[in-house]
């Protein structure tokens, strides 16, 4: 199950690097087949995994709601992809691929001025990367 959900995590990233999008026709089938899967597998786990799956999507709805035009539905539901794969890891994905986020923007901050403000960066690969920390090393 891990190769599946890792091997998504890459695909979508790549797209969202080039295209800026999350295609439903992947994360979604990625998300029922991940989350079937661990609950296959882990039987007694299937409250965490559910909860988790709906708690990440609600984790980043929030600031969907808040102000729609910083993030797409595409990011809440890769957010649910990561919760189907790791379960209550899904916690530490977020801080790394938060963090991860924090710094690139910093980063473009210093580099590029007040400009960078209004850039636009693909948050997925992001997410992945805390998703892939999560998933090899909790």
């Amino acid at each position: 199950m891990s190769a599946i959900f890792a091997g998504v995590l890459v695909v979508l990233t790549a797209i969202d690097i080039e295209r800026r999008i999350v295609p439903n026709r992947i994360v979604l089938p990625a998300t029922a087949v991940v989350l079937a899967g661990q609950l296959l597998l882990n039987p007694d786990r299937w409250l965490e995994f559910v909860l988790a799956t709906v708690g990440a999507g609600l984790f980043l709805f929030l600031p969907r709601l808040l102000y729609p035009a910083g993030m797409g539905l595409g990011d809440v539901k890769l957010a649910m992809l990561l919760g189907a794969g790791l379960g209550a890891s899904v916690v530490a994905a977020f801080v790394v691929g938060l963090l991860a986020g924090f710094v690139a923007a910093v980063y473009l901050l210093i580099t590029r001025g007040s400009s960078a403000r209004k850039m636009a960066i693909p948050f997925v690969p992001f997410l992945a990367f805390g998703g892939l920390v999560a998933l090899y090393l909790t």
